[in-house]
């Protein structure tokens, strides 16, 4: 369990931290604290992405290993006259957690501010009200203020991002829940990986650190441009429905079976279908280094890796995802042992991909 309690210490410092997507720069600093001492080169683009580089035997041969920094949350849009705020989600929410929740409101100093987000006590609502989901835009945050201009006073203005106040917790066992699961963990799994290379790997290994994937993965797509790699290895959450109520086949994965091998994601238009060659390093090498792995589809929601693949002229891709549930929720949960072994994964695949390989496999063929 040594490593699952390094990994959770970490984790915890990434989910914990402010970075919603647009205001990732806590999340930032902690990213390239933890990388500089490791990296062999280190850069913030413009768009705020980090991306740490590990040089291997072929300087020329480029692998791309990409997780997003940002989180969901909320942003001001409307302050009435007794301090209530009111507020727009940024990324995708499920109305029915919010209530009762407690948040925090960076302000313009940087500074956080608490609140609680509340709602119409319900002997106020009509009786037919009472049993449906409070919309989203009906829900306000309540500071403990008593007129904007106290509200204002605190450094809060519309535009001001919003996150929720959860603090990372373990659970029994390898289970841990926290907020932010989606997408730190990816970034643990793969700043552990990172410390498992040794420089004799063939591929420079170029760790990609992205912004504002949640509202469109549009860091993802400027890093994949600039660096041009020849292939790319996403992490992130997938869902895990194995819970109560869930239909069989909904169960798309499920904890504590290993890291999730996603086959395809996404709507037609949107999604990705993952490259099979890399799929199938994949699953050779787990199976030679005894890793457990899970296969899964998942017909909504996709990754960084679907823009990823688009760069250039083309980017085989694939996606090692760790198995949460509660996605989206204040409280994510999952189990240290598949994103440990994810980790274990990432670096031994890379450490079997050689440029042989790759323009046996992956490389433009001409053919006449």
């Amino acid at each position: 369990m040594e490593c699952c309690s390094r990994l959770f210490a970490l984790l915890k410092r990434l989910a914990d931290s402010f970075g919603v997507s647009g205001f990732e720069d806590e999340t930032r600093s902690l990213v390239i604290s933890e990388l500089e001492g490791m990296a062999d080169e280190l850069y913030v683009d413009r768009l705020g992405n980090v991306v740490a580089v590990r040089h291997g035997r072929n300087r020329g041969f480029k692998l791309v290993w990409d997780a997003h920094m940002d989180e969901i949350g909320f942003m001001v849009r409307h302050i009435d006259e007794n301090g209530f705020i009111y507020f727009l989600p940024v990324g995708g929410w499920d109305p029915r957690v919010l209530p009762g929740q407690r948040v925090r409101i960076r302000t313009r100093s940087g500074g956080l501010v608490t609140g609680v987000i509340g709602v119409t006590p319900p002997h106020l609502l009509k009786r037919e009200e009472r049993d449906k989901v409070i919309p989203l835009e009906r829900l306000y945050i309540d500071i403990g203020a008593s007129s904007r201009e106290e509200v204002e006073e605190a450094g809060i203005e519309v535009g001001s991002p919003i996150d929720l106040d959860r603090g990372a917790v373990r659970l029994l066992g390898s289970r841990v829940t926290g907020k932010a699961f989606d997408d730190r963990v990816g970034l643990a799994v793969l700043i552990e990986a990172f410390r498992m290379l040794d420089g004799e790997q063939e591929p420079t290994v170029y760790l990609v650190a992205s912004t504002q994937e949640e509202v469109g993965p549009k860091g993802a797509r400027v890093a994949a441009q600039w660096i041009q790699p020849h292939a790319a290895i996403a992490v992130d959450v997938t869902a895990a429905n194995d819970v109560p109520e869930a239909p069989e086949r909904e169960r798309v994965a499920l904890l504590g079976r290993g890291p999730v091998l996603k086959l395809a994601d996404g709507y037609a238009a949107s999604g990705l279908i993952a490259s099979r060659p890399l799929l199938e390093l994949l699953r050779e090498t787990a199976e030679r280094e005894g890793i457990p792995y899970q296969l899964s589809i998942l017909p909504r929601g996709t990754t960084d890796a679907s823009e990823i693949q688009l760069a250039g002229p083309g980017v085989p891709a694939v996606v090692v995802a760790v198995a949460t549930r509660y996605l989206h929720s204040p409280v994510e949960l999952l189990d240290l042992k598949d994103a440990e072994a994810a980790a274990r994964l990432i670096a031994a695949a890379t450490k079997r991909m050689t440029m042989r390989w790759y323009l046996e496999k992956l490389e433009t063929r001409r053919l006449k």
